[in-house]
This record gives C-alpha cells, structure tokens and sequence, in this order.
C-alpha cells in the first residue's frame, strides 16, 4: 500500500513538472545577434507582449511569446538603410520608437528604424490584425535601448 501511494506521488509530481515544460520555439538567430547593444535590448523586453507569456526560443538575442501563433522577437538583424517608406512612430512614456512595417500573408513584420541594431518583430495576423501598433508599443521601451544611428523617418 505504502509503494503505491509513494508511486502515485512520484507519477503526480512528473505530471505537473512536465506539463510546465514547453519545448523552445526554434528561432534563427540574426546576423548581429552577438552585438552587446542586442544584450541591453533583450535584458528590457517584457515578459508580457499581446497578453502572451515569455517563452524559450534556440537562439541569442531572440525572444518569443505565445505556444500557438507565437509573436517573435529578433535583435541584430541589418538596420534599414535611408528609405522613402512610411513609418509608424511609437511613442510610450519612456520613448519615441520608428518601426518600418510589412504586411505579408500571415505576419506583421516590423524592424527598428534610426536604431542600431535593429530589432525584428513577426506579430502573426491572427494575433493582432487591426492592433499591431500596440504590440509594438509593448517592445518599444526595450527596442529604445539600441543606440540611435542617424537616420530619420519622413
């Protein structure tokens, strides 16, 4: 009886502490991943983005959030040069952050602008369609932290 009850322990308590476990969503790492200034950035980005939780990723410098449809965070990838494309400025209460923004089938795909290293942001439609401005504004504090380069959006 003893056995069995020291069994059923061991069995619950493996349950729960694998069911905590997600695996890392896998993320190609950016080609200036390794900057330092990729470190202040990824050190500030909120554990909390579209009301999605923080979840591992496979790679420096990335960061992801959500199990399915996972909004994804790359720092270092190559900074827009001088463009004639909109931007759309954030503003928080702790910074002015320009993003350059795609829309491509699935995916909102947003990238710094003014600031090296870049940070990359893939925000999948089915999160946030008509709200990608405020998933933006949830990474804009920490984006911030990269170094201005000189560029300015029109």
């Amino acid at each position: 009886m003893r056995r069995r009850a020291t069994f059923a322990v061991l069995t619950a308590a493996s349950a729960a502490v694998l069911a905590g476990c997600a695996h890392p969503l896998v993320v190609d790492p950016a080609p200036y991943a390794a900057d330092p200034d990729c470190a202040e950035v990824m050190l500030a980005i909120p554990d909390i983005v579209g009301g999605l939780d923080q979840r591992g990723t496979t790679s420096q410098a990335t960061q992801a959030w959500g199990e399915e449809f996972p909004i994804v965070a790359r720092c270092g990838v190559e900074p827009p040069g001088p463009t004639t494309e909109p931007c759309l400025a954030i503003a928080t209460a702790s910074a002015n952050v320009d993003w350059l923004v795609e829309e491509t089938e699935e995916d909102w795909v947003a990238v710094t602008f003014g600031r090296s290293p870049a940070l990359e942001l893939t925000v999948p439609k089915v999160r946030a369609d008509d709200a990608v401005s405020e998933v933006l504004s949830a990474v804009s504090t920490a984006a911030a932290r990269a170094p201005v380069n000189n560029l300015e959006c029109r």
